[in-house]
């Protein structure tokens, strides 16, 4: 007794339809193509002339890698301090400058805090804090 259905379906698809749609698809492509400018005008900014030397930030506070403080310039690398020993020599350093900004390079594995302490000080004071970054 043979219960199965003796209707089979197709599997097979009709390349009929998917020839149309890709040569549809071609004069598309084609019209649209032929139909946009390349001589759209933009208005584009004109070029100023950029400083080609900009004065560096001179007061400079490095964080080491044990969270002790160098202030440049004044500073020793080989004598770090501590951050209460360095809000009078940031001050010092900032007022000879002329700018109000203070540069912050931080080691690394200085902790954030250390860090965080500069750029209050700089907040506190009025200063335009710079980060020093590596790429």
């Amino acid at each position: 007794m043979n219960l199965g259905t003796n209707n089979k379906v197709k599997v097979e698809g009709g390349m009929a339809s998917m020839t149309d749609l890709v040569f549809l698809l071609l004069i598309f492509f084609i019209i649209m193509s032929l139909m946009s400018n390349n001589q759209t005008p933009i208005d584009l900014p004109e070029a100023t002339d950029l400083p080609s030397v900009q004065d560096p930030v001179q007061a400079t506070v490095i964080i080491t890698e044990d969270n002790q403080y160098v202030v440049l310039p004044g500073g020793s690398m080989d004598q770090p301090l501590e951050f209460d020993d360095i809000k009078e020599m940031a001050a010092a350093a900032v007022e000879s400058q002329g700018e109000m900004k203070l540069k912050i390079a931080g080691h690394r594995k200085a902790s954030y805090e250390a860090i965080f302490n500069v750029l209050a000080l700089s907040q506190a004071n009025g200063w335009d804090p710079v980060l020093a970054y590596d790429k």
